[in-house]
């Protein structure tokens, strides 16, 4: 009796446990890994007289946390000095999707401007490719940014909210890798954590804080800065995705 009654407690913690590791999951933490080409980036300029080949990639770190509604895509908070800070943007973008609201805040040399917009509607392409990101079995889907250029990225329906770095959303799961076609951008998931976020973080506190739409963004830009050749590049980058 009492090794059928230890069979049936050892039965219950197994289905309890694996219940819990391989259900989908709907909420939690993904830490990002990005790496910027910057030949690829100032190929315009002569990148080369003044960038060593060394130092050519740039890597940031950003942390996603996210439920089955809202997310908050944000840089990663470091004491370390950082090299060539200015050579990369570094967004932060509120995405409430009951609401269908993106809220992304862009540092523009310094300052911070918000940007309100619609959550992006893209026509994603699902392929059959697959690969394992941070131990999670992800397939591959192909966006047409435009004619010349096409974004890959690998989502996961293990983790069932439709999440991504920056303001990348709508497939059946969540983004755990994104590059463009050259590579000269590449998004990495490095570490998935499961835990919930308080609610109160992935909500945007507006204040009195100026509101732009993209298109207001734009134009302050253009005006401002738009006859300056580092001003330009700058505009390109803010609007790249």
């Amino acid at each position: 009796m009492r090794t059928i009654i230890r069979s049936v407690l050892l039965l219950s913690i197994v289905f309890s446990f694996g219940n819990e590791l391989f259900a989908q999951l709907s909420y939690g933490k993904i830490v990002f890994e990005r790496k910027t080409n910057l030949y690829k980036k100032f190929k315009e300029d002569d990148v080369k007289d003044w960038l060593k080949e060394e130092d050519k990639n740039k890597v940031d770190v950003f942390e996603l946390y996210f439920n089955d509604s809202l997310s908050l895509f944000k840089p990663q908070e470091s004491d370390l000095k950082e090299k060539m800070s200015w050579a990369t943007s570094k967004n932060i973008v509120y995405q409430n999707f009951k609401e269908n609201s993106t809220l992304s805040i862009k540092s523009v040399w310094g300052e911070d401007l918000y940007v309100l917009d619609t959550v992006k509607k893209r026509e994603w392409k699902v392929t059959e490719s697959k690969r394992m990101i941070s131990g999670y079995n992800c397939r591959k889907a192909i966006w047409e940014m435009n004619d010349s250029t096409r974004i890959y990225a690998w989502y996961t329906d293990d983790i069932i909210s439709s999440v991504g770095p920056e303001s990348f959303c709508g497939l059946p799961g969540a983004i755990l890798g994104l590059a463009t076609e050259d590579g000269g951008v590449i998004y990495f998931a490095k570490s998935i954590e499961i835990s919930k976020p308080d609610t109160e973080t992935l909500l945007f506190k507006k204040g009195k804080k100026k509101i732009y739409t993209p298109a207001e963004l734009r134009a302050k830009l253009e005006k401002d800065f738009g006859k300056n050749p580092w001003g330009k590049i700058m505009i390109r980058e803010l609007f790249s995705w």
